[in-house]
């Protein structure tokens, strides 16, 4: 996604302690060094560092210990690069352009070890600036990734995938991890590994000659400039940052509300997406600074477009295509209205907004890449993000991503993306993502406001729960020494 983020301090106050940092080349000396010019919609996501944080509990018994985590990665990380060869290169901005390309010339993607000085279970799992954000080592701008091993005196572990956002979206992330989890078992990659040739795309989404775009499209995005924002006093009283999770049953009963009698049966997502803007709803409902007309809110939902397109030849190109294929979609409403209507008619609401038809998409993705031909290479967001009118709650769902993370030491205890703090943009952020030992159940990332918190944190349904390291199975084990 496009929005901005601000990097944090190694380890956040974290007692990390970096053991080595090394460069890992890929291995077979067949494959020729290159430029690859990246997509119109990798412009989308800007160069912004992100990561995937994949947390382990101690590996059960006759696994191995963070030795052999890191001797797994050393062992197998050359083949890796391999399939994902462009990881291994470097981001260049053109001087002529300003625009990024990556240089493949595999000069190596970043392998770190570093032990942190704590256990897991004496993090706050339920405020991702106190255990999340804290579990990272800051990288080189230009680097494409770093891989991150920290161990944990407790005797578990993490693997930070942090990459870079112009080669990839969510798709991509939870795939550099699910096909190291496939090399590491069987030895090799099936389907043929990534698919990193942006022409697959450009065959769908070259700019037209000239550039057609409608007011629709104009208006999602907004150019970034810093003077733009709320001053960052106002915004760091605006937002809190919380880690919550919600069980399969009670996602199972939202969704049986939300699927009324003579309704098409909602979908999870559609379930707790409309549980969110009744909430929202009621909260814009009780505000004393707007007129009855003025309570409106909005949701918005970026959406991979890999299995949108009216192409079959192209959804098919595209199941692994390791780039960026992300849009998204935003509907409002006045807060009477939502909540008037029963959960049924509010996932009905939702279903509307995010169900445009194969055509539609086409068109939306060709549009937005002819918006980006005309504003190459000027940084923007998306325009709801700016906070500016009715106050809008976006969702990211990574549950819908296929994902393994036993690569030999166990499921991990969850794998979510980090995400930086919104910096002076308002508005309201919520990551969804399955617990890898139980994908039924969600794990989920808050950037929201107070009053959302303490709602959602006060309801008597309770489906959304502080997140805890009892839940995630945090602690248990004892003292592990660092790889020295």
């Amino acid at each position: 996604m496009a929005l901005p983020a601000r990097r944090a301090a190694a380890g956040c106050g974290l007692p990390i302690r970096v053991v080595s940092r090394r460069l890992v080349r890929a291995s077979d000396p067949s494959i020729r060094p290159h430029v690859l010019a990246v997509s119109h919609l990798d412009l989308y996501a800007n160069t912004e560092q992100c990561a995937l944080t994949c947390v382990y509990p101690k590996p059960p018994t006759g696994a191995g210990d963070f030795d052999a985590v890191v001797a797994a990665f050393e062992a197998h990380m050359p083949a890796y690069l391999n399939y994902f060869f462009p990881m291994a290169g470097r981001i260049v901005v053109d001087p002529s352009s300003g625009i990024p390309e990556l240089h493949c010339y595999n000069q190596g993607a970043e392998l770190i070890v570093a032990h942190a000085g704590v256990e897991l279970s004496a993090l706050d799992w339920s405020l991702s600036g106190e255990s999340l954000k804290r579990i990272h080592v800051p990288y080189a701008q230009d680097m494409v990734l770093s891989v991150q091993l920290l161990s944990f005196a407790c005797g578990g572990f993490a693997v930070v995938w942090a990459a870079n956002n112009l080669v990839g979206d969510g798709n991509v992330g939870v795939m550099l991890v699910r096909m190291w989890t496939e090399l590491v078992r069987t030895g090799t990659i099936s389907g043929g590994g990534p698919n990193h040739d942006r022409s697959v795309l450009r065959q769908f989404s070259r700019p037209r000659d000239p550039p057609t775009y409608g007011a629709s499209v104009a208006a999602m995005y907004t150019r970034w400039e810093h003077e733009q924002e709320v001053n960052a006093l106002t915004a760091e009283e605006s937002f809190i940052e919380r880690l919550y999770y919600v069980d399969e049953r009670d996602i199972a009963r939202l969704r049986g509300e939300a699927s009324a009698e003579g309704r098409q049966r909602a979908t999870r997502v559609q379930a707790v997406s409309a549980y969110l803007w009744k909430v929202l709803a009621g909260i814009v409902a009780t505000s004393k600074l707007l007129g009855e007309d003025e309570k409106r809110c909005r949701l918005l939902w970026w959406v991979d477009g890999r299995r949108r397109f009216s192409s079959p030849e192209l959804r098919s190109s595209l199941r692994n295509y390791a780039g960026n294929v992300t849009s998204y979609v935003v509907a409002a409403a006045a807060a009477a209205t939502v909540l008037s209507k029963p959960l049924a008619g509010v996932a009905a609401m939702v279903r509307e907004a995010v169900t445009l038809t194969p055509a539609d998409y086409d068109e939306l993705y060709q549009q937005m890449v002819d918006w980006m031909e005309v504003h190459k290479p000027t940084n923007f967001v998306e325009t709801p993000a700016i906070g500016l009118g009715s106050p809008t709650l976006a969702q990211t769902m990574w549950s819908s991503f296929p994902n393994d993370t036993d690569f030999g030491f166990g499921e991990a205890a969850l794998a979510m993306p980090v995400h930086q703090n919104l910096g002076r943009l308002c508005m309201g952020l919520i990551c969804i993502t399955p617990k890898p030992a139980d994908p039924g159940t969600w794990i989920v990332s808050a950037f929201i406001w107070p009053r959302l918190a303490a709602v959602l944190e006060s309801d008597e349904q309770r489906i959304f729960k502080p997140l805890t390291a009892e839940f995630l199975g945090l602690t248990r084990g004892h003292g592990l020494r660092p790889r020295l």
